[in-house]
C-alpha cells in the first residue's frame, strides 16, 4: 500500500468528516484530487496515523491516511498485482517472500497466488490498519492473513531487516513514501540489509511514488546500484495517485527475464489476473525517454 504522509500536520487534520462532504488531498501544494464522501466508516487517530475509510460511488471503500489517498477497491489491483509478480516471474521459483509495509493485504494476496511460495513474512508497524484493512477492505486480502503460509509480524521494517537472520527469494516493499519515518526505507543503508538477505537469485522491489511530480525513482535507481548488478525502474498506471504513471525500483544480480520465460512462469499463478499478463510485465520497463536518460544515464 503506498502511505503518503504528505506535507500536513496530523493536528491540522480534522478527526470528523460528514457524510455527503468531500476528502481533499492536496500533496504537492499547487494541485489537488477531492473525493466525493458518500458514507464514513471509520474515522479515528492511531499510535500512528490519521485514519479514515470512507464511501466512494467511482471507487468504492476508500482509505486514507494522514490526509492522503492510500488505495481504493477500483484500482488497487493494478499496484498489487505489479509490485508483485513482476519480482516474482523474474525469480521464477520464489519459495520466501518478504514484504515490507503491505497492510492492506493486497501485495500479500498477490505473492500467495504463486504456488511455489512457502512461507510470505509480511511486517507492518501499525496493526490498526492490518486489522481495519481486515474488516472494511475484505477483498483487498480476500483471506491473506488467514493463509498458513503467511506470518505476520508487527514490527519496524527497518529493524527487522538489520536484525534477521531470514533469507529471502523476494523482498517486496510496500511502504511510505520517503518523508518523516519513512526515510530510512529509502537509504542505501536500508538497501545495503535487504540486499545480505536476498537468496543468489534473489529479487527487490519498491514503490517510488510519481516520476512526473518528484525524483524518488532517480535517487532509489542510484543508492540500489552498489548492491546489485541489474537495477531498473518500471512503470505501471494507478489512477488514484495523481501525477501520472506510479514507479516503482527494481533490482537484482540476474538478467531481466525474456517474454518467452515470462509466459512459461505464469502457469506458477492461481488465480485471477486482472491487469499483469507477460507482455505488461516487459512494456512496463519500456521508459519515457526522458525517464530513461535520467535513470540510464542514456543519450
Amino acid at each position: 500500500m503506498k502511505k503518503m504522509t504528505a506535507h500536513l500536520l496530523l493536528s491540522l487534520i480534522p478527526l470528523a468528516v460528514n457524510a455527503n462532504q468531500w476528502f481533499t488531498e492536496s500533496i504537492y501544494g499547487n494541485w489537488c484530487q477531492t473525493y466525493k464522501i458518500d458514507e464514513v466508516l471509520y474515522e479515528e487517530k492511531t499510535d500512528f496515523h490519521h485514519m479514515i475509510i470512507f464511501k466512494n460511488g467511482l471507487y468504492g471503500t476508500v482509505l486514507a491516511l494522514d490526509g492522503v489517498i492510500q488505495t481504493t477497491e477500483k484500482d488497487e489491483f493494478v499496484y498489487h498485482e505489479m509490485i508483485t509478480h513482476v519480482p516474482m516471474l523474474q525469480h521464477g521459483n520464489a519459495q520466501k517472500v518478504l514484504i515490507i509495509g503491505g497492510g492492506d493485504g493486497g501485495s500479500l494476496r498477490e505473492v500467495l497466488k504463486h504456488k511455489t511460495v512457502k512461507k510470505a513474512v509480511l511486517i507492518d508497524i501499525d496493526t490498526q490498519v492490518i486489522e481495519l484493512s481486515k474488516k472494511y477492505l475484505p477483498n483487498h486480502s480476500q483471506g491473506a492473513f488467514n493463509d498458513p503460509r503467511a506470518e505476520i509480524i508487527i514490527a519496524d521494517g527497518c529493524k527487522f531487516v538489520k536484525e534477521t537472520q531470514e533469507k529471502f527469494d523476494v523482498i517486496i516493499c510496500d511502504t511510505t513514501d520517503p518523508i518523516g519515518a519513512g526515510k530510512v526505507l529509502f537509504t542505501e543503508e536500508f538497501y545495503a540489509d535487504c540486499a545480505k538477505l536476498l537468496t543468489k537469485n534473489g529479487v527487490f522491489v519498491n514503490q517510488n511514488e510519481v516520476p512526473y511530480m518528484c525524483d524518488t525513482i532517480n535517487r532509489t535507481c542510484n543508492k540500489l546500484k552498489p548492491f546489485f548488478s541489474t537495477v531498473k525502474g518500471f512503470l505501471a498506471p494507478v489512477p488514484t495517485y495523481i501525477g501520472g504513471y506510479m514507479a516503482f525500483g527494481f533490482a537484482t544480480n540476474n538478467d531481466i527475464v525474456t517474454l518467452q520465460e515470462l509466459e512459461q512462469r505464469i502457469s506458477n499463478i492461481d488465480g485471477e489476473l486482472k491487469y499483469y499478463t507477460p507482455e505488461m510485465h516487459k512494456a512496463s520497463f519500456a521508459l519515457p525517454n526522458k525517464l530513461k536518460q535520467s535513470l540510464y544515464n542514456e543519450r
